[in-house]
């Protein structure tokens, strides 16, 4: 059996469309997505779809893949997102993903966990942050959460990392892949209207401030060539040049 992608949501589709997972692994790209997730049913439904792939992939020695979460949920929300750093998670959604990365780490299969910081690209399900904002926009009216900051990271770059790490053969790890830089909610709302051509009515709301750096230096010490991505205060405008126009085709289209 060749590599296999388990779920149907944007990071699996992308997976399946532009990565060619080859050999005994399984990527698990499925389960809870929402950081403010606090369902029991949900998360049940998750842990129940891990404990089951982690024993497939071991009663089959198969790599398994799982993604999982860097957002303050899991770190908190301010000083340094290490994965070598005893965390205590804030919210039921990052108790749950911990939870989630015990199960695999303690089943016996081999594996590779990865914290994933806020993805950006095309097919993103309207509930996700940057769809949901464009939606708002086009609306003409905003929300904007004044003390919140999101690190960005681009599909593609995270498809490259998966890529290069599934090559060098990592394995009983856990990596953060995100750029390291994060930007406010108000800097996020203002490179996209500049994007669409349209300013908004900007609804403000407060909440917790966060400062929280998520570390990429162990995602950079095994793929050197991240120093390529362009990480820094210019990536969000990269972002914004490049998907802004697959975001509001998306928006019109449901719309």
């Amino acid at each position: 059996m060749t590599g296999e992608v388990i779920g149907d949501g944007f990071i699996a589709r992308y997976l399946r469309r532009h990565l060619a997972v080859d050999g005994p692994v399984t990527v698990l790209a499925a389960g809870v997505s929402r950081t403010s997730e606090t369902a029991p049913e949900r998360f049940a439904r998750e842990a129940a779809l891990v404990t089951e792939t982690a024993r497939r992939c071991r009663e089959r020695q198969r790599l398994l893949v799982l993604l999982s979460s860097a957002s303050c949920g899991l770190y908190g929300r301010r000083g340094e997102g290490r994965e070598d750093a005893r965390v205590a998670p804030l919210t039921p959604y990052g108790r749950h993903k911990l939870a989630m990365e015990r199960i695999v780490s303690g089943s016996g299969a081999p594996w590779l966990t990865l914290r994933l910081s806020h993805l950006v690209g095309p097919g993103q399900n309207p509930a996700q942050l940057m769809p949901s904002l464009v939606a708002q926009i086009r609306s003409g009216t905003v929300v904007v959460y004044r003390g919140a900051r999101r690190d960005l990271l681009d599909i593609r770059h995270f498809a490259t990392v998966l890529d290069w790490l599934l090559g060098l053969g990592v394995r009983g790890q856990v990596v953060n892949v995100a750029s390291g830089f994060s930007f406010s909610a108000e800097e996020i709302v203002t490179a996209l209207e500049k994007g669409l051509g349209q300013r908004a009515h900007r609804t403000l709301r407060d909440v917790p401030t966060e400062s929280l750096r998520i570390s990429n230096r162990r995602m950079r010490v095994f793929v050197p060539e991240t120093e390529h991505f362009g990480f820094g205060p210019g990536y969000l405008d990269s972002l914004m040049a490049r998907y802004v126009p697959h975001l509001a085709a998306t928006e019109r289209a449901g719309s």
